[in-house]
């Protein structure tokens, strides 16, 4: 594990960080730009993460964001969590409005399918992705929405 992992978990308990997010995005933009989109944030915590791409459902322009993903095989899941904050991302309404969204692991790019988990298979996702990044448990409790859980798939192997 990256020494640096137990920091980024502590620093992502904290209570006001969601009103910080558009610095933390700005700087993690920085770290992208400056190190040519090889590493972010995440990377430098230690945390399993993807570089989500997905056309904008209104704008029809094409979107980038990087997340905290948990592996799951060749699967990936990810939360639209926004680390509690009262909002829902716009990158989860545009890939509910997506057949499909593309993702980049490594400088490997692949084409996906997704499903928004629910019930049980969202309960086992859920605690899935608490062992990789135990702050989402913190951020329900910081929300009144649902947050969302998709599951990405190989759009060539479904």
């Amino acid at each position: 594990m990256n020494v640096l992992r137990p920091v980024a978990i502590k620093i992502g308990s904290i209570g006001w960080m969601p009103r910080f997010l558009p610095q933390i995005v700005a700087c993690d933009n920085f770290v992208q730009r400056i190190t040519g989109r090889r590493f972010s944030l995440l990377d430098l915590g230690g945390l399993p993460n993807i570089t989500l791409h997905v056309v904008g459902r209104r704008s029809g322009i094409a979107r980038s964001t990087r997340l905290l993903a948990v592996p799951s095989g060749v699967d990936w899941l990810i939360a639209g969590s926004y680390f509690g904050g009262p909002d829902m991302p716009q990158w989860v309404f545009n890939v509910r409005a997506a057949n499909t969204v593309e993702i980049d692991v490594h400088g490997r790019r692949r084409t996906m399918t997704w499903r928004e988990l629910d019930g049980d298979e969202r309960a086992r996702a859920w605690a899935q992705m608490v062992t990789v990044w135990p702050n989402f448990d913190l951020y329900v409790a910081r929300t009144e929405r649902q947050i969302p859980v998709f599951l990405l798939e190989p759009a060539d192997s479904v």
